[in-house]
């Protein structure tokens, strides 16, 4: 059967013209598009035609998406910019809070925050002009409290591009100190209190066997490691991006305070990044780290994923006693119990077991999920981090500076969970 060839596109039409602003708006919310992408999707759609909407979105897709985590957001701005054509009500829905009355207010979809503020940014298309002598009418919604203040405390998943690009700026400047940790190593130290008898020995053979002063030693101090389990499931994809700044800023500062640093990252299998997060270039860094890791936002599957670490990783990365990072929300649909095995091992094997779980940015927070009960026993601290000021405070835990009385708390708020006999 012959083949029926596409529809050209018009030489006089404007699909070009809405293909480059929506390339445009596409760059304001955070994707990587420049002129030779535009060029290339116009191509692509001429190539394709313009007869089959579903066609279309994945031509575009093609041209404009180059990372994982920019497929929500590549979604939104098609839906909004090309099949609605009110979509300028829909983003302004979106940005704008509006009275629900008594009904529980459903937070937007970060990537269609994302989405609809690029596009409210932008110029309206070319195909849709502006009514002649409109009047223009200019609301300043800025609220009396500082933008540094707010920023601080504002959630990663209702963050827009431009916020989350100055978050990410914040974390990376975040400095902390650490408690120094004995090593087994000896050093030479006039106020030591054990005789170094290698030295002795040898000013003694110099010396034709006479013994002089007594050299000194003492063991030395040296830096903990950092080792980060690091989950980048579908719920987890805000925060765990985020993380890895922080982790990247760890990795390539050498005034950290600490030794090495070693990140892996989980969904449906465990991926080791350490390589990726030596990059000078945090962007670089973290797409080699999302080529590497191709579960970025799939399923979870957390005790296969430490069963795979302490099987494979954790006599390689713990035996100089590393602070191990955990960061995952702990809702697992396998066994309990097989957890609560996982990371009991894992604490036997690590001087400290931090958690970091965005669930606890609620405040009616309660360990009552399974997998969350599993765990909670076996780590030494547990905190948010959903914010630039948990993981300031997460810093501040890292550093020693904040476990007094964790344990004590954490038992309590698992016995508060635990269902009352009749």
């Amino acid at each position: 059967m012959a083949r029926i060839g596409a529809p050209r596109i018009p030489e006089d039409g404007r699909l070009a013209e809405n293909i480059a602003h929506f390339a445009r708006a596409l760059r304001a919310a955070g994707l990587k598009v420049g002129p030779g992408r535009v060029s290339d999707a116009v191509r692509a759609v001429e190539a394709a035609g313009f007869s089959d909407r579903r066609d279309f979105y994945w031509v575009l897709h093609a041209c404009f998406v180059s990372r994982p985590e920019e497929r929500t957001v590549f979604a939104q701005a098609f839906r909004l910019f090309w099949r609605d054509p009110r979509y300028l009500e829909h983003m302004m829905a979106l940005l704008v809070p509006s009275v629900r009355g008594v009904q529980e207010e459903r937070p937007a979809d970060p990537g269609a925050r994302r989405a609809a503020e690029a596009l409210t940014q932008e110029a309206p298309p070319p195909s849709e002009e502006p009514p002649a002598g409109e009047d223009v009418v200019e609301i300043d919604a800025r609220t009396t409290a500082s933008a540094d203040e707010r920023l601080r405390s504002l959630d990663f998943a209702q963050m827009s591009a431009e916020e989350m690009r100055a978050a990410e700026r914040a974390v990376s400047r975040l400095a902390f100190g650490l408690p120094q940790i004995q090593s087994r190593r000896m050093r030479a130290d006039k106020a030591g209190r054990s005789p170094d008898w290698r030295r002795v020995l040898a000013a003694s053979a110099r010396r034709g066997g006479e013994i002089g002063a007594l050299p000194m030693r003492k063991k030395g101090v040296r830096p903990p490691d950092l080792v980060a389990l690091c989950d980048i499931s579908g719920s987890m994809s805000e925060y765990s991006r985020i993380v890895l700044h922080f982790l990247h800023a760890v990795s390539n500062r050498r005034d950290a305070g600490w030794g090495r640093v070693h990140a892996f990252t989980f969904g449906t299998r465990l991926t080791n990044i350490t390589r990726h997060l030596e990059r000078q270039d945090v962007d670089a860094a973290l797409a080699a780290a999302g080529r590497e890791a191709p579960d970025w936002e799939g399923g979870t599957r957390i005790a296969e994923s430490l069963a795979a670490f302490n099987r494979d990783w954790s006599r390689r990365v713990l035996a100089r006693g590393a602070i191990v990072l955990l960061i995952t929300d702990g809702l697992e649909r396998g066994a309990p119990d097989q957890l609560a095995r996982q990371m009991e091992r894992l604490r036997l094997s690590a001087r400290r077991v931090v958690w970091v779980n965005p669930l606890l940015r609620f405040d009616g927070f309660s360990p009552r999920a399974a997998g969350i009960r599993s765990m909670l026993p076996h780590v030494d601290s547990f905190r948010a981090g959903h914010s630039i000021r948990a993981l300031e405070d997460l810093a501040a835990v890292l550093a020693g500076s904040m476990d007094a009385g964790e344990r004590g708390r954490l038992r309590t708020m698992l016995r508060a969970t635990e269902p009352t006999q009749p």
